[in-house]
């Protein structure tokens, strides 16, 4: 079943055409990575999957995306979307407040403001975070204070906290240590039980540890996406194999 689906997708920024006719389907209940050279497109396709691009002067984007069969540029409120779809970004990006209150601003925003519920919702989505246990005591503290592994789970609880049916990972652990890496991959294949994720990578190894399906972007253009052993096994075009293997460029 597919949770998201790219048709026909053109986007230009200003005279520059980005992305190239995109037709993918992302199915539900799994880590859809997109790998490919810095610059081919994946990030503008992750973010047009939220509309991020909407904020960007200059971008026009044609085609359609659609989540659960509803078309998102043109029948969805960009906020409901995006409650429905969440973000996490290359650099963490926690508040600047304390830890608690970096989890529940989103569920505030969208109107619950009993504490016994918020309390509720901080600590499940720390827990499905993989953090709970490191900060349970220190919650009132600040959370530029943690490490930039515990900001980055900090970021994905909070993504978590608005019971999004898809996360987008923009090269979530590109700025983390190993381990911190680790946690984060294995913290992704725990998640797609309840949730969809598309990652962007720059990191082949990981694409191939976590992901379901892989998608190969070169200059605004799909390459060629299926089945995540088979891309690394058999690819079925001579570019993807050139990349995958570093014979690229």
């Amino acid at each position: 079943m597919d949770k998201m689906k790219v048709e026909e997708l053109n986007l230009h920024y200003g005279s520059f055409h980005a992305l190239k006719n995109i037709n993918l389907p992302i199915p539900e209940h799994k880590i859809t990575a997109f790998i490919g050279p810095s610059g081919c497109g994946k990030s503008t396709l992750l973010k047009s999957l939220n509309r991020m691009n909407d904020l960007v002067e200059g971008c026009k984007i044609d085609g359609k995306v659609t989540l659960d069969g509803t078309d998102i540029y043109k029948n969805m409120d960009v906020n409901a979307l995006r409650k429905r779809v969440g973000m996490v970004f290359q650099k963490p990006n926690p508040f600047p407040m304390s830890i608690y209150d970096n989890i529940a601003y989103g569920p505030r925003t969208h109107g619950i403001h009993n504490k016994a519920q918020l309390d509720e919702i901080v600590e499940r989505s720390l827990r499905d975070a993989a953090i709970w246990d490191e900060v349970k005591d220190r919650l009132q503290k600040n959370a530029m204070g943690l490490s930039g592994g515990q900001q980055q789970r900090i970021c994905i609880a909070r993504a978590l906290a608005v019971d999004p049916e898809v996360l987008l990972m923009d090269e979530a652990t590109s700025a983390l240590d190993p381990i911190s890496t680790s946690k984060i991959e294995d913290l992704s294949m725990e998640l797609k039980d309840k949730l969809t994720i598309v990652m962007v990578t720059h990191n082949m190894q990981q694409a191939v540890r976590v992901s379901d399906q892989t998608v190969f972007f070169l200059l605004g253009e799909i390459i060629e996406y299926g089945d995540t052993q088979q891309i690394f096994s058999m690819p079925k075009e001579k570019k993807t194999e050139d990349y995958i293997t570093g014979r690229f460029g």
